[in-house]
C-alpha cells in the first residue's frame, strides 16, 4: 500500500533519530522512493525544525555535528577524494569530447566523476542537479539549458543557491549579474568566427555569407564574430536569402553563388555545412573555386567529399580546464576569497580543401 506523506515523514524522523545522521540518498534507498521526493520531505521537516539538514545529508536537531555516512567504497575516517558532478545537454557530438576532457582531468586528480545528461530539457537540469546534491557531490560543472544566452532571474537564483562550488561550462551570464561571479570556462566563439572571416578575406573573397541557426547558444556569438570580422576588414555582409526558415535559406545559397552575390560562407554547424556542400554539388558549383566554405565545430568536417576547412573549439581542453577551476576552488581555505575566474579558450582554424585550392591559385 502506498504510504501517505505523513507516514513517509514519520518514517524519516524515526530513521534519522535512530542513526543520528544519514545521507539523503541512503534515506531514499531505505524508503524505496526517489532521491528528489525524499529531498522534498527532508526540506519540509527541516523547515519545521524537526531535522537539521546539511549538504547531501540530514541529522537529528540535537545530534552533534558529524561526518555523514561514507560514500560506497569509502571507509569512514579515510581521506575522501573529491566527487565532481557534471551536467551537460548531451553525450554525443560536441559534448562527447568535453566529457572526455572532464573525465581525463578528474582521473588524473584522483577525483570521482558523476555524469548527468539533461537531453536539452531545463527540467532535467534541475532533476540531475538535485540527484547529485543528494549523493553528496562536492562541486558541480554545469552546462545549463537556458532559453536565452544568459539565465533568467529565476534560473540565476537556482544556480546561486546550490550551496556547492560551481563552474559554468560553455555558458556565460550577463556582465554585472550575480551569476557572472561564478567561475566559468568557455570557447571564445566570437574570436573563432572572426578568424574564419579573416581567412576567407585573405583568399580574396569579399562576399562572405553567414549561415547559422538562431536557436543555439553558440549561434549568437558566431554571428557577432562574423559581423566584427567583416567590420574590421571594411567589408559588408552580402545580400542573402530573406526566407525566415533556415532550410529555405540554405537551399537558396546555390542561387546566390550562381548569381555572383556570394563567393564564400561560414556555416554553423558541420552538419549544415555538409548539407550545403551537397546542394552546391547538385547544382554543378565547385568548392572552393565558386565558393569557399568554412564549417563551425569541426566534428565531421574532415569527412566531406571536399574536406571542409573548419573552426575547431578546444572541446577536450574546455573539460580539462573546468575541472582545474573547480578543484582549485574546492582546495581553498574557508574565507580565502580568491578572485573568480573567467577563462576563454581560443578555437583553432583547421584549413582543408574547401578553401585551400583558392589559397594556392
Amino acid at each position: 500500500m502506498r504510504q501517505s506523506v505523513e507516514e513517509r515523514q514519520e518514517r524519516i524522523l524515526l530513521l534519522v533519530k535512530e542513526r543520528g545522521s544519514l545521507r539523503v540518498a541512503q534515506l531514499a534507498d531505505e524508503l524505496g522512493i526517489s532521491a528528489v521526493t525524499t529531498r522534498r520531505h527532508v526540506e519540509a521537516l527541516a523547515e519545521q525544525g524537526l531535522l537539521r539538514r546539511a549538504h547531501g545529508s540530514v541529522a537529528w536537531p540535537d545530534a552533534p555535528a558529524a561526518d555523514p555516512a561514507p560514500l560506497p567504497g569509502q571507509q569512514r575516517g579515510a581521506a575522501s577524494s573529491a566527487v565532481l558532478g557534471l551536467v551537460v545537454p548531451a553525450a554525443y557530438y560536441y559534448y562527447a569530447e568535453v566529457i572526455r576532457g572532464v573525465k581525463a582531468a578528474a582521473n588524473a586528480a584522483g577525483a570521482r566523476l558523476v555524469l548527468g545528461i539533461s537531453d536539452y530539457r531545463p527540467e532535467e537540469d534541475a532533476a540531475q542537479i538535485a540527484s547529485m546534491l543528494d549523493t553528496g557531490v562536492h562541486g558541480l560543472l554545469l552546462t545549463p539549458n537556458w532559453a536565452a544566452d544568459t539565465p533568467t532571474a529565476e534560473e540565476e537564483g537556482r544556480i546561486l543557491g546550490l550551496g556547492v562550488p560551481t563552474v559554468l561550462l560553455e555558458r556565460r551570464a550577463a556582465s554585472g549579474s550575480a551569476a557572472a561571479e561564478l567561475d566559468r570556462v568557455c570557447t571564445d566563439h566570437v574570436h573563432g568566427a572572426c578568424a574564419a572571416v579573416r581567412h576567407l578575406a585573405g583568399l580574396g573573397r569579399r562576399r562572405i555569407a553567414l549561415l547559422a541557426r538562431e536557436n543555439t547558444p553558440t549561434a549568437g556569438y558566431v554571428a557577432t564574430g562574423y559581423r566584427t570580422g567583416l567590420a574590421a576588414l571594411g567589408l559588408t555582409a552580402p545580400e542573402t536569402a530573406t526566407a525566415a526558415d533556415f532550410e529555405a535559406r540554405l537551399r537558396q545559397i546555390p542561387d546566390l553563388v550562381a548569381d555572383g552575390r556570394v563567393d564564400a560562407a561560414l556555416v554553423h554547424t558541420d552538419t549544415d555545412a555538409l548539407v550545403l556542400l551537397q546542394h552546391l554539388q547538385a547544382r554543378g558549383l565547385r568548392v572552393p573555386e565558386d565558393i569557399a566554405l568554412v564549417a563551425y565545430d569541426d566534428e565531421m568536417a574532415a569527412l566531406a567529399d571536399v574536406p571542409l576547412t573548419a573552426v575547431a573549439p578546444p572541446k577536450q581542453a574546455l573539460g580539462e580546464a573546468a575541472v582545474g577551476l573547480l578543484l582549485s576552488r574546492l582546495a581553498e581555505q574557508p574565507g580565502a576569497g580568491a578572485p573568480r575566474r573567467h577563462l576563454d579558450l581560443l578555437p583553432q582554424l583547421h584549413v582543408r580543401a574547401s578553401t585551400r585550392v583558392a589559397a594556392e591559385g
